[in-house]
């Protein structure tokens, strides 16, 4: 089995090569760049993520941006930072916390340190420094000069004098010289962990290419950084991180996050569905990389547009949706409410829509640029009368491609609107992706109606929009403009069958149940359960983005004798249909949410089991080692 950050320590051996100096060998590295939020920490990130990708190494992300839009240089609000987690096995989190932290001034390093254990390596930015820097990170005195980080490995490094004297010959204005201090920094990292450099300088390349100088001044600054690295005494150890050798199955890979493999997932679908596939959607964090990427892709029969608000957004969608289009909304929670009397319509039509709501800190504006996993009652019930919706939840970034397949199925096979619940720590988050074989994608391809189906009584026939498939109850998908096929919408309640306007309170009722039926009765893989030993008491449920920390959390459980199981569900509605029975298999179940305590309330409800709850709301995701410290607790009293 294997092991994770959290789960084991950190292995390392030292040894020499062809460069100056030691070289250390370890499992696995967790690094943070810290800096403000003009300082490019989240491209140097990314691009470490990215050649670290391409080494071969496992990793997972975590970049964690600010909610201003530009809160003043130098303040705590302003800082932004990413956070790398590779390793030469299996990761599942970003790491509890880091290993090496880069901090760019004395703002990221107050509101980092609090997370950097004892030991751990400082890079700063000395030059940043200043008395008024300092004073406004809120220090009382400078903490490069007052001892309070003696207990860490600290690199006071002058990273704005050292790029800005690296660029002289390129003649920037020192404000533009000092904006490639990223780049020296990402170039002293990747001397340091031995990351490939030649991706890097490509990129930088293409993306400064309508300003060659800008793009050599970065390519310059990069190598710079090397350059320092491999000659500055003050870094006489550099780290190798082996590749996963054994954790990936043979195929081609690529970094991707979560709001990509979403969209790709989302072009996937209508490639195997045939269909159009039309966003409607209003720009909002953490969704809008969704509209961004999908509006790259007109050469797949995508069309996005970028509606005046939400409301607009969603019904956009549907009306592409009832013209025969796969109609997609992306949104985030407050966006969900302003959509919600258009996805109940939606489900009064029984038009197939696939709603993307990409989770963020709430409630209203909340907390724009965290993480939350707190609508999934919204989801489930967030719409005036009796409108079931099915709900669909990825587990990793990677699996946002899959989820978008998954409720673009079921919206075509049901006619229904479907929720995809991602969340923030998905949407931008990153991990190693297998590139699916497109030839191994589902079919998706919906049968329309063609012809009438109901034979009045007169002998004509005739276009009856509600009759239904015995085996899915979903009704015919007519596309305006079939001869003989039209047929009347709207939100007001239908006859059965006909489609008629209809008050008769027996028939309401029986849509009512008809629909509801329609969407207890979508087919759904039964859950997985891990038990290895199949005596474990207690059982660990999860959804969403807390698979990462529930699973390192487990086995790190597991590794000290805690016999406990786990499953992690990614239907949410229907529940699979094996839910109740496992969860009573179990004295306890425990079921750790980033709410409080929604999926908890719900299997309550459903199976009478009394689960337990493990809540936590603070905008970001569990770590590892404080949830297992609770799991071995529930383990050891009777939950």
């Amino acid at each position: 089995m294997a092991l994770t950050a959290s789960d084991a320590p950190r292995r390392e051996d030292a040894r020499q090569d062809g460069r100056d100096g030691e070289v250390k060998t370890l499992d696995r590295v967790v690094i943070r760049f810290a800096g403000d939020s003009g300082d490019g920490m989240q491209l140097a990130g990314d691009r470490f993520s990215s050649e670290t990708a391409s080494f071969g190494n496992d990793l997972s992300t975590l970049p964690n941006f600010p909610a201003e839009i530009r809160a003043p240089a130098g303040t705590l609000p302003g800082v932004s930072s990413f956070q790398l987690h590779f390793a030469d096995h299996e990761t599942l989190t970003p790491g509890d916390a880091p290993d090496v932290l880069v901090a760019m001034n004395p703002a990221a390093l107050r509101a980092n340190i609090g997370d950097t254990p004892r030991g751990a390596e400082l890079i700063v930015d000395t030059d940043e420094f200043t008395d008024r820097a300092v004073a406004k990170a809120g220090y009382g005195s400078n903490p490069l000069q007052d001892g309070s980080l003696a207990a860490f490995a600290l690199h006071e490094v002058p990273l704005t004098t050292l790029t800005v004297g690296a660029l002289k010959e390129f003649e920037l204005p020192r404000k533009e010289a000092e904006r490639s201090k990223n780049m020296f920094t990402l170039g002293l990292l990747s001397w340091m962990y031995h990351r490939p450099t030649a991706g890097t300088e490509a990129f930088l390349t293409r993306k400064f290419a309508r300003t060659p100088k800008v793009a050599e001044a970065n390519v310059a600054a990069f190598r710079a950084g090397w350059n320092f690295g491999e000659t500055t005494e003050d870094f006489a150890v550099s780290y190798q991180v082996a590749p996963a050798a054994n954790r990936f199955a043979p195929g081609r890979y690529r970094s991707i996050s979560g709001n990509t493999a979403l969209a790709y997932g989302l072009v996937a679908a209508a490639r195997q569905s045939g269909l159009p596939l039309f966003l409607g959607s209003y720009p909002i964090t953490p969704a809008s990389d969704i509209l961004h990427e999908l509006a790259k892709h007109k050469n797949f029969g995508i069309r996005t547009f970028q509606a005046e608000d939400e409301i607009a957004g969603v019904g956009a969608a549907l009306g592409a949706a009832f013209g025969g289009s796969l109609g997609v909304t992306t949104t985030s929670g407050p966006g969900v409410a302003l959509k919600s009397e258009t996805i109940g319509l939606a489900v009064s039509l029984e038009l197939p829509l696939v709603v993307v709501d990409v989770q963020r800190g709430g409630p209203s504006t909340g907390l724009p640029t965290k993480t939350e996993q707190a609508d999934l009652l919204q989801a489930m019930y967030g719409r005036n009368g009796e409108s079931p919706v099915p709900i669909v939840a990825p587990a990793t970034p990677g699996e946002c491609f899959t989820a978008a397949l998954e409720a673009a199925r079921i919206a075509l096979a049901y006619r229904t609107p479907v929720f995809l619940l991602s969340d923030g720590s998905l949407a931008n988050g990153t991990e190693p992706w297998r590139i699916p074989d497109p030839d191994q994608l589902p079919d998706l391809r919906p049968e329309f109606a063609v012809d009438p189906n109901h034979t009045g009584a007169d002998g004509s026939a005739d276009f009856w929009p509600y009759l239904r498939d015995p085996d899915t109850l979903a009704r015919p998908w007519a596309v305006p403009g079939t001869p003989g096929l039209e047929h009347r919408i709207g939100g007001i309640e239908k006859q059965s069958g006909s489609g008629a306007i209809s008050y008769d309170p027996a028939n309401h009722e029986h849509m009512v149940r008809t629909r509801q039926a329609r969407i207890d009765g979508i087919t759904v893989p039964d859950l997985e359960l891990d038990d290895p030993g199949g005596d474990a008491e207690v059982l660990v449920l999860g959804w969403g983005s807390t698979y990462g920390p529930i699973t390192a959390a487990v086995r790190r459980v597991r590794a000290d004798g805690g016999r406990i199981a786990q499953a992690h569900l990614r239907h949410l509605n229907p529940f699979p249909a094996n839910l109740g029975e496992v969860l009573k298999s179990y004295r306890g179940v425990v079921v750790p949410e980033m709410n409080l305590g929604q999926l908890a309330h719900l299997v309550r409800a459903r199976y009478l089991v009394d689960a337990r709850s493990l809540t936590q709301v603070t905008g970001l995701p569990f770590k590892a080692e404080q949830l297992a410290t609770t799991l071995k607790e529930a383990i050891s009293v009777d939950v």
